[in-house]
């Protein structure tokens, strides 16, 4: 395991030591997972990304017409 010396604003350093000790976890594991998931976020985005541009839209236009036109159902409405 390697070692990286992290310089934080003191704003952000301070917000970091409450949600660790609210989170029971210590700030190494606390930054370890606030990487990790950004990690995997951005691994996410670029995969989307691919799939996306190696779609047909041919091909997913004639799934969708095969769909019937139900309306919405009670419940799934969107206001405002």
């Amino acid at each position: 395991m390697g070692n990286y010396a992290l310089r934080l604003p003191d704003s952000l350093l301070e917000q970091a030591r409450k949600t660790a000790k609210k989170d029971s976890v210590s700030m190494n594991q606390l930054f370890i997972s606030a990487i990790a998931e950004k990690l995997a976020v951005l691994e996410a985005e670029s995969l989307i990304l691919q799939r996306a541009a190696n779609a047909n839209k041919q091909a997913f236009e004639s799934i969708l017409d095969r769909v019937p036109d139900n309306g919405v159902v009670s419940g799934d409405e969107i206001t405002g």
